[in-house]
């Protein structure tokens, strides 16, 4: 089997393993994802925000908000768990399309 057909079958199992991130957070009685806190968990969880921060949090607004599509009506398409498998596959398509890019820029580099 090639490198690369082994690297897409890992990226896949990833990618259907990501479910999981929603139901850790229960098993382990924590109310988020590691990782995936607001301004105001964090107050909670460290005692205060550290500095600029706060001023750093409004510069990113997550584009799938707690992992929903919502049609235009703001009714929700899909369950967690099947939103949250295609922000992954879309945060994939992002990076293997990054580094395609990158390989492109830097081969043509390497003929000259």
């Amino acid at each position: 089997m090639k490198t690369i057909t082994k690297l897409w079958i890992g990226m896949i199992i990833l990618v259907m393993l990501t479910p999981i991130g929603l139901a850790l957070p229960a098993v382990f009685k924590a109310k988020t994802a590691w990782g995936e806190w607001g301004i105001e968990e964090i107050k909670k969880l460290v005692g205060y925000i550290p500095q600029g921060f706060e001023r750093l949090a409004s510069l990113w607004k997550a584009p799938m908000q707690d992992y929903e599509i919502k049609a235009l009506g703001g009714k929700s398409l899909f369950g967690a768990s099947v939103a949250y498998i295609i922000s992954s596959v879309i945060g994939l398509l992002i990076i293997v399309g990054i580094i395609f890019l990158l390989g492109k820029i830097f081969s043509k580099k390497d003929e000259t």
